[in-house]
């Protein structure tokens, strides 16, 4: 999985692959697609009223945004392995846990970038406050996080695995 630090970012070469073939379909088959879609859509007259070619000018735009991040995030790309599976918290995990010493009130998510977040798998950065609070932690530890509002929360770590994607 990955995580950020000092601009370096770690992936399994799994994830590097999946990022590598985006990147090439985004700058091929991609940019084809969208500049006919804009070529078809100048050909209808007007541009100042023309929904369909701003819709495609901005469709270029959010791909060419991701184009960038893509070849930012791979060009400082550091290809390693998955996490072992020894119970410490830290990007690649799933992790489950109970806040406030409930165990009947618990959370699993996974501890990764964004890049990863999928439906059905609820994904914390390990940049964020609960990601930082958790990480390094064993099962059976307890961790506290500050929430948005500022105070403190405490979650015990019930449960960490690698990610099986």
């Amino acid at each position: 999985m990955t995580q950020t630090s000092d601009n370096v970012t770690w992936l399994t070469q799994e994830a590097y692959n999946q990022l590598k073939a985006e990147l090439e379909y985004l700058s091929g088959p991609a940019r084809t697609e969208i500049a006919a879609k804009i070529a078809e859509a100048r050909e209808e007259g007007d541009l100042r009223e023309n929904g369909g070619y701003h819709a495609a000018k901005e469709e270029q735009g959010k791909q060419e945004l991701r184009v960038r991040q893509l070849t930012q995030m791979l060009e400082n790309a550091k290809v390693g392995e998955a996490p072992a599976d020894d119970g410490v918290v830290e990007p690649g995990m799933v992790v489950t846990i109970a806040f406030d010493g409930d165990e009947d009130d618990t959370l699993t998510f996974l501890l990764a970038s964004r890049e990863y977040a999928s439906e059905g798998t609820t994904t914390y950065s390990p940049q964020s406050p609960l990601g930082q609070g958790v990480s390094g932690k064993k099962i059976g530890e307890e961790a506290e996080y500050e929430l948005p509002n500022g105070k403190m929360a405490m979650v015990k770590i019930l449960e960490a695995k690698p990610y099986q994607g």
